[in-house]
């Protein structure tokens, strides 16, 4: 064999081998590249759309989930709790939503897409507390007639089961309803109004 021939070969060894750590090293550059396109836990706070699966919610349940550094709730009704929605309207400040900050499509009385989910920004509209949800009808400390909704402990202000507030409360209006829309029946998007809405 010519020492041409063992040069060429080994040649070929050197290339190939160069080529295929070039490819690992390409590989672990691209990973860390690629995962920067996902937004951030910050950019997702400062205001990225938030994915929420519905599908395990049970009627009464709420999951809490953050956006732009607020509380959203995804409260799931029953017909039964949408049924005693009427009933307080006279007891409410603004039962239509009327000086509220919401999308129009929440200008109805469940103020949703959806009847059964309510999607509502958690924060008393008072000073900033989290209320309680209490979606059970019965008598309650602060309510011998109470229909569900919310309870803010703080300076005891009410809301129904829609967000709406209460008349004779501190908190001025009703609980806000953030942007979103549903991707599918089991998902919805917070941050984001449906196509052809806002």
């Amino acid at each position: 064999m010519s020492s041409d021939g063992v040069n060429n070969e080994r040649r070929r060894f050197l290339i190939a081998a160069t080529s295929a750590v070039g490819a690992v090293g390409v590989g672990f550059a691209a990973v860390p590249f690629l995962a920067s396109w996902q937004p951030s836990a910050r950019a997702q706070a400062i205001g990225a759309p938030v994915e929420v699966n519905v599908s395990k919610l049970k009627e009464g349940q709420i999951l809490k989930v953050q956006w732009r550094g607020q509380t959203i709730g995804v409260l799931k009704r029953s017909e039964s709790m949408l049924s005693h929605l009427p009933e307080v309207d006279t007891h409410l400040r603004d039962p239509s939503s009327a000086d509220s900050e919401q999308p129009g499509y929440a200008t109805n009385e469940a103020r949703a897409l959806k009847p059964e989910f309510l999607v509502v920004n958690m924060h008393c509209t008072h000073l900033g507390c989290i209320p309680q949800v209490i979606p059970q009808v019965g008598a309650q400390p602060f309510d011998a007639d109470w229909k569900g909704g919310f309870y803010c402990p703080c300076h005891k202000s009410k809301f129904d089961l829609s967000g709406r507030v209460y008349t004779g409360v501190p908190a001025p209006t009703n609980l806000k309803v953030p942007p979103y829309s549903f991707v599918d029946d089991q998902t919805l998007v917070i941050g984001i109004d449906p196509e052809g809405t806002a």
